[in-house]
């Protein structure tokens, strides 16, 4: 699956339609955010049932404000609805693939009740 630029107006439909989204909170002016992005992509293109999101600080504010992004690059984890990680800092290709294998693994089912 491709990388989703997330927004406000395409929030919901993104992460109902797949079990597990991968968000990126970036910005253009941040530099450890562009080291991050080519490691981003490539695990994304090995996880095609993952949906991966980018998202831009400077102009989706409201969802940064919803995710209690502070420094960046962060990355959120969601599955089925649920954040299963929300940290920030740039991650090894290795730690966002074992990141994404927990969270397939991951029973959210007593916390969804």
């Amino acid at each position: 699956m491709s990388i989703i630029e997330l927004r406000t107006d395409n929030f919901d439909e993104a992460v109902t339609k797949t079990e597990i989204i991968v968000m990126d909170f970036w910005a253009e002016w941040c530099g450890p955010c562009k080291s991050f992005s080519p490691i981003f992509e490539d695990v994304a293109r090995n996880n095609p049932d993952v949906t991966f999101a980018k998202v831009d600080i400077d102009s989706q504010q409201e969802l940064a404000d919803i995710f209690a992004v502070r420094s960046i690059p962060q990355i959120v984890v969601m599955k089925e609805d649920v954040i299963v990680y929300s940290e920030a800092g740039t991650l090894p290709a290795s730690s966002l693939q074992n990141l994404i294998d927990q969270a397939r693994k991951a029973d959210v089912s007593k916390i969804k009740a």
